[in-house]
């Protein structure tokens, strides 16, 4: 049995996933937070959190980094970790750092922390010659305005250091250029209480569709486990509305996708250690990468390729800080694709009704979650304002996408915001 050390986490799907993949493995782990009270608010009424069912739970501030990393050496001189990790984008570096401090399996933190600042990313990609947009990092209005108009408009406008697509936007001209930097300027502590770095990133507005490569890094190799698309809606903000694994492509686009994300994780030196999420823009110029995101997918994507695949890219995930090698053996599943719809609210109020009515048991469903009526909703500029979802799979093909979309139409016939 391994001890493994989780810090922070997420708090949805791989809040409950990751400590499932710990026990199934055998293991078991010691969960440090400082805001226990965050995961209580998450959990169901009536039911605990499965990260605080840990062996330990303990307090300490891991938004102080330099405090901690001796806090934690204390700790691991008494239990004795074999590895550490997080599915919290806000704490990966603070893992990697961690894991390198008590000579424990993990990526280097340099490159943990360049794919966590979209900035660096972008710098260490171009200086490697991974394709990319032409882009742009300033902190002062006047040469952010400067290198929009050089860019040239449209555009897209982002935090550097955000996740969840919080404060993306495109912008078509100078003056929404402007709202969007004043609106990243009012936010300048993220959800966990870091305080946010002011840079702002230009970058050029890509055409195409967007996928993202799903891939395991052990001792050096890269191995990809497949691609996945994603439909994005709610502009001028990019809300991803949706997700089928595996993306429906010509073979030859897929392969360069995934020739493209492996160029960008070698480039990052992203090679032992890490399940990944790379974001790619399939342009008529080519594969261009939107973002490296050096933990397992979100927005329920790991669990379609397990329907699909068998393959448990959170159980890949624990193996990988271990030092161990994962487990990537397909099976049949009796699935040949698998996808996922989200309900995205477009107007704000409150959430009068929302009825699944025959949904859930619609041949071929295998999940759906829906919010509660009396809910405060608003008009979703990110992926944190989901009313819920539905997933499907369909055992002939590619068609799980087209399924979702027409239980996704019943559902909303059901939805009444007031």
């Amino acid at each position: 049995m391994a001890h493994l050390l989780v810090v922070e986490s997420w708090v949805g799907s791989m809040s409950r996933l990751l400590p499932r993949a710990i026990r199934e493995g055998g293991h078991d782990f010691t969960f440090l937070t400082r805001d226990l009270h965050h995961y209580l608010r998450s959990a169901p009424e009536g039911a605990a959190h499965p990260l605080l069912g840990a062996r330990n739970v303990i307090t300490a501030d891991t938004n102080d980094t330099e405090a901690l990393l001796p806090q934690v050496e204390r700790l691991h001189a008494v239990l004795g970790f074999d590895g550490v990790l997080t599915s919290c984008d806000y704490y990966l570096p603070t893992v990697a750092l961690t894991a390198a401090r008590l000579g424990l399996p993990g990526p280097p933190p340099e490159a943990v922390g360049n794919a966590c600042r979209k900035d660096a990313t972008r710098r260490v990609l171009a200086e490697a010659g991974v394709p990319g947009p032409r882009f742009a990092v300033h902190e002062e209005w006047s040469r952010i305005a400067a290198a929009a108009r050089e860019i040239g408009y449209p555009l897209v406008v982002k935090p550097v250091d955000l996740c969840a697509g919080m404060y993306v936007r495109r912008v078509d001209d100078e003056e929404q250029l402007a709202s969007c930097v004043a609106a990243l300027a009012g936010f300048p502590v993220n959800a966990r209480g870091q305080r946010r770095a002011p840079a702002v990133l230009l970058e050029e507005l890509l055409d195409g569709p967007e996928v993202s490569v799903e891939t395991v890094s052990h001792a050096g190799a890269v191995q990809v486990v497949g691609v996945t698309d994603k439909s994005v809606g709610g502009a001028p903000a990019f809300v991803e509305t949706g997700h089928m694994f595996p993306a429906a492509l010509p073979a030859g686009d897929a392969e360069a996708a995934e020739q493209t994300a492996l160029g960008a994780l070698k480039a990052l030196g992203l090679t032992d250690g890490v399940v990944a999420h790379t974001e790619i823009k399939l342009t008529s110029a080519g594969p261009r990468v939107v973002e490296v995101n050096p933990r397992p997918a979100g927005n329920r994507i790991t669990e379609l390729i397990r329907h699909v695949t068998g393959v448990d890219l959170a159980a890949a995930f624990v193996d990988v800080s271990l030092g161990r090698a994962p487990d990537l053996r397909r099976t049949d599943t009796g699935l040949r694709s698998a996808a996922i719809g989200f309900l995205v609210p477009g107007t704000a109020g409150t959430l009068e009704a929302l009825d699944a009515g025959a949904v859930r048991t619609a041949p071929d469903v295998l999940e759906v979650q829906l919010a509660e009526p009396g809910r405060q909703v608003k008009a979703a500029g990110s992926n944190n304002e989901y009313l819920g979802h539905v997933m499907a799979g369909d055992p002939d093909g590619t068609g799980a996408r087209a399924r979702v979309e027409s239980l996704l139409d019943e559902v909303r016939s059901g939805l009444v915001i007031r």
